[in-house]
């Protein structure tokens, strides 16, 4: 398996992904999510894989096996700079899944937010149920709160000193 930066040849494969993952969403959340759908357009992929800001990333092993979106967010004040990466959308195959795909992925970004003097790595992670929010986030073996007023758990691993 190897992991790397997304092109525009994979927008395809990267838009199955998408729309796997909506249908969990749609799924869980009807109220919330519209079925069928995913959440970029295909004009908005091509746009994002040329992003610096907002790098996206594919595990493939001659097909595309799962992928992460990050983006760089940066904090500071007069006393302080720091810059977070933010998986905005992690996402492993159905087909995929049970064969560390999404571990894999998860120490590729930390290892990239390290080479890009990142202060840390944050994910959040959307939950039916608190008790399946906690379940998933323990993926992240770090330090997890959770908002009990949107459901979603919030996860942010330090990784400088």
């Amino acid at each position: 398996m190897n992991i790397r930066r997304a092109k525009k040849e994979d927008i395809p494969q990267i838009e199955e992904l998408l729309y796997q993952v909506h249908k969990v969403h749609s799924d869980g959340r009807p109220d919330l999510f519209k079925a069928g759908e995913k959440k970029y357009t295909t004009e908005e992929l091509e746009t994002l894989v040329k992003n610096d800001e907002k790098p996206i990333f594919v595990a493939e092993d001659d097909i595309i096996l799962g992928y992460a979106f990050c983006v760089f967010q940066y904090h500071g004040n007069s006393m302080y700079n720091k810059t977070t990466l933010y998986i905005d959308d992690l996402c492993v195959s159905e087909k995929s899944r049970g064969h560390k795909v999404g571990t894999k992925l998860y120490e590729f970004v930390l290892d990239f937010a390290k080479k890009s003097n990142c202060y840390n790595v944050t994910l959040n992670v959307f939950a039916r149920s608190s008790a399946e929010g906690a379940s998933r986030a323990e993926v992240l073996r770090e330090d997890r709160t959770e908002s009990a007023e949107n459901r979603h758990g919030k996860n942010s691993v330090k990784i400088m000193e």
